[in-house]
């Protein structure tokens, strides 16, 4: 059985790689993936976090399951907010064949399929990336999208500026254009692509600043209380989704639709449809498109594999 840390996880999930693999499993269509389960659980200074539970499989071949911790009251300190731990199973036989640092599978297959929509929905001239949130994910974010295109400019904004100047340090280190966005709202307004990671409960980006042409790119928000973007962003916008079931359960999408500002016929495609081009993805170029993902256990499956390919040998009995 292998352990694999974060530093290893990482090293085996190049991003072209790694959109690639995710792409690959979308096409093959073989996996089960059953609804995430999300579960409240109380939180020492009396609010409420999550705990969840992400499986998915292909049929006697091999089985992921990952365990995710959502705990808000961790923000200020030197604790993480989101922890995770990920376990592969051999499809034949049943038995624990890795475990993996779920935190870093996590950070690195979401920048993943947020880049892989992007390549599909973003303008293929877009050069100005706004990052806007400041944790573990924001670099990732901005280093998956610059492994898909060039960028004249990155920006990171967050409400701590200390925090966006040291993410820009990060990405200027690995050779990005970055800097900090000292306006939120000026940095939406000349961004061509926005891609937002936060525990937001009220809304960040303001649709009626959206150029036409933008691409909103919503991560962090995956309860039905988080929110991102404003309505005007959402009913303004030409929608996608990483998966209908999951996506929709989001504030961003579930408070519009409660709202009925939109339906779920408002869906254009989910990333699945954009990979088998089965939709076509951006039509115009002053068309805004927005991607919500929540995360969808069989990225973390595809991750999984690839990491296990790399490093251990291929434990599916087909390949």
């Amino acid at each position: 059985m292998l352990s694999l840390d974060a530093a290893a996880v990482r090293r085996a999930t190049p991003w072209n790689e790694l959109m690639e693999a995710i792409a690959q499993m979308l096409l093959d269509g073989g996996a089960t993936v059953p609804q995430r389960e999300v579960h409240d659980v109380a939180l020492p200074d009396g609010g409420t976090g999550s705990l969840l539970v992400m499986a998915a499989w292909v049929d006697r071949e091999l089985l992921g399951v990952k365990a995710v911790t959502y705990y808000p009251s961790n923000a200020g300190t030197d604790l993480p907010i989101i922890s995770a731990g990920y376990l592969m199973f051999d499809g034949q036989t049943g038995q624990l064949a890795a475990v993996l640092d779920g935190d870093e599978l996590t950070l690195r297959r979401t920048a993943a399929v947020s880049a892989l929509a992007a390549d599909r929905l973003a303008r293929s001239d877009a050069d100005r990336l706004l990052v806007v949130g400041t944790g573990k994910l924001a670099p990732n974010l901005a280093l998956a999208h610059a492994a898909v295109r060039q960028f004249g400019v990155i920006e990171v904004w967050g409400r701590d500026r200390a925090k966006a100047a040291a993410v820009a340090r990060a990405l200027e280190d690995h050779g990005l254009p970055a800097r900090p966005a000292p306006s939120l709202d000026v940095a939406v307004e000349r961004a061509d692509i926005v891609t937002c990671a936060t525990g937001a409960t009220s809304p960040l980006v303001c649709g009626s600043l959206l150029q036409p042409g933008t691409h909103l790119d919503l991560v962090g928000g995956f309860r039905a209380d988080m929110r991102e973007a404003d309505d005007a962003a959402v009913v303004r916008s030409t929608l996608f989704v990483d998966t209908r079931a999951g996506a929709v359960l989001a504030g961003d999408l579930a408070q519009p639709l409660a709202d009925e500002l939109i339906t779920s016929d408002s869906i254009a495609a989910d990333l699945a449809a954009l990979v088998a081009g089965n939709h076509p993805g951006r039509t115009s170029d002053s068309e805004i498109t927005l991607f919500k993902s929540v995360g969808f256990a069989l990225s973390d499956l595809a991750g999984a594999q690839l990491v296990h390919r790399r490093l251990g040998g291929d434990i599916s009995a087909n390949d």
